[in-house]
């Protein structure tokens, strides 16, 4: 069995790894967990004999792990083909008791915004069949033009061009839509075709597969995403760069490698002064 964890999968990524590392013959499961919760949560097995499996998706709830969607008023959302706010109702053998020195922010972090269950932070979706969706998490959910979009939503879009492999999209202040889409693409290494017809590629299939409201604002090719030691990008860099704080970026001692900042920064200024030289 092959396991994916950490950042949600892409379509693409998912193919490889079940093609070219399984070979077609191991089963590849997309976990959903936390390091609060102490083990996978959601994940397409253990499940019925053969039960199928989608790419990309955490699916079915672990043995003893109840999740729940809920509305933005704290109500339960019933039946399939809905998201909302992915909660759990019950406790389980694995999940966090505290954080150490500071109870109370523990009881605000997770069990404040919903009372009665467990908020993991994470938006969802659930299908007809029962399925559970990840759509990312809720503070990286952007209202563009009254539009409610989770970023997740443009990224999984972004990475279905074929010279794409990974993207990061931020939300940042809008004077007209109050919020817009920035986007931090990276590329594969032997891409020939300019940056620039690429990113009208990349603004079509976001049209086409969302909307036109959804395609970002800004694009911005970058050689690779901040990312810790465990995988995880860390977006609340990228949201200060795309917002303009780039003299205070927080602490990134748990940068897998710090020189992507400079890298990425570098970018960010050139665009910018080609932004202004239009």
């Amino acid at each position: 069995i092959l396991i994916a964890v950490g950042e949600p999968i892409n379509h693409e990524a998912w193919e490889w790894f079940y093609n070219v590392v399984g070979e077609r013959r191991c089963t590849l499961v997309d976990t959903w967990w936390q390091t609060e919760t102490g083990g996978i949560c959601i994940s397409p097995r253990p499940s019925e004999q053969e039960g199928e499996v989608i790419p990309g998706m955490a699916m079915r709830p672990f043995l003893g792990i109840r999740p729940e969607l809920l509305d933005e008023q704290g109500k339960v959302i019933e039946g399939g083909d809905v998201s909302g706010a992915l909660c759990i109702a019950q406790p389980w053998p694995g999940m966090a008791r505290t954080i150490y020195g500071d109870h109370q922010r523990f009881v605000d972090a997770y069990f404040k915004a919903y009372p009665g269950y467990y908020f993991t932070g994470d938006g969802a979706h659930r299908t007809n069949e029962g399925y559970y969706q990840i759509t990312g998490r809720m503070d990286d959910v952007i209202n563009i033009s009254g539009h409610r979009l989770g970023t997740a939503e443009i990224e999984d879009a972004l990475d279905e061009h074929p010279d794409v492999p990974e993207t990061a999209v931020i939300g940042f202040p809008h004077d007209i839509k109050g919020e817009a889409a920035f986007a931090f693409v990276v590329l594969k290494d032997d891409v020939k075709e300019p940056e620039k017809d690429i990113k009208e590629d990349l603004k079509a299939i976001v049209a086409t597969k969302i909307a036109k409201y959804a395609v970002p604002d800004h694009i911005l090719m970058v050689k690779r995403l901040p990312k810790t030691r465990s995988g995880k990008i860390m977006r609340r860099v990228l949201r200060k760069i795309a917002t303009g704080y780039t003299e205070d970026l927080g602490d990134i001692t748990t940068l897998e490698d710090p020189v992507i900042i400079t890298e990425i920064l570098e970018a960010y200024q050139k665009y910018k002064s080609e932004q202004t030289n239009k």
